[in-house]
């Protein structure tokens, strides 16, 4: 028996492609990917590909900085269910980035990109931590994000 070469990517044009992993506890009875896992396969893309910035929680909103954000709005359309347990990958990029808020666009896909399962957007706004009221993005967090915007059609 021969060892499998891993999966290459496909290039992509803009953003960033995550490696994510689906296990058998995460379908539902019909053997589906539950729904709800799909938005937290986003999260932990994002969550790895931020800690690679400097951006963490680590349990004190005032220390967190630009991980002080909540969730405003979230989409997702299901295209192709996922049936199996495996190695998949989410493409994440920046659609819109405000001074305090932005919006991102994902697709959970196949680990080399190609086939897409889930597509959508999530917006964001950041949080003065004693107000909860909006806050600016700092420099540093707008320069990483500079680089995951997609460019215009």
């Amino acid at each position: 028996m021969t060892a499998e070469a891993p999966i290459a990517p496909a290039p992509l044009s803009y953003g960033r492609l995550i490696p994510v992993t689906v296990h058998f506890d995460d379908l539902d009875a019909l053997g589906l990917l539950h729904n709800a896992r799909y938005p937290l396969l986003v999260e932990r893309a994002w969550t790895e590909l931020w800690q690679e910035h400097g951006v963490r929680f680590d349990g004190d909103w005032v220390a967190a900085g630009d991980a002080c954000n909540a969730v405003k709005e979230l989409r997702v359309t299901y295209e192709v269910p996922v049936t199996s347990p495996g190695t998949y990958a989410v493409h994440l990029w920046l659609e819109r980035l405000g001074t305090t808020g932005l919006t991102y666009g994902f697709r959970l896909c196949s680990a080399d990109g190609l086939t897409t399962y889930a597509r959508g957007t999530r917006v964001l706004v950041r949080l003065d931590p004693a107000t909860l009221r909006p806050a600016p993005w700092s420099d540093t967090f707008r320069a990483a994000g500079r680089a995951l915007l997609r460019p215009a059609d």
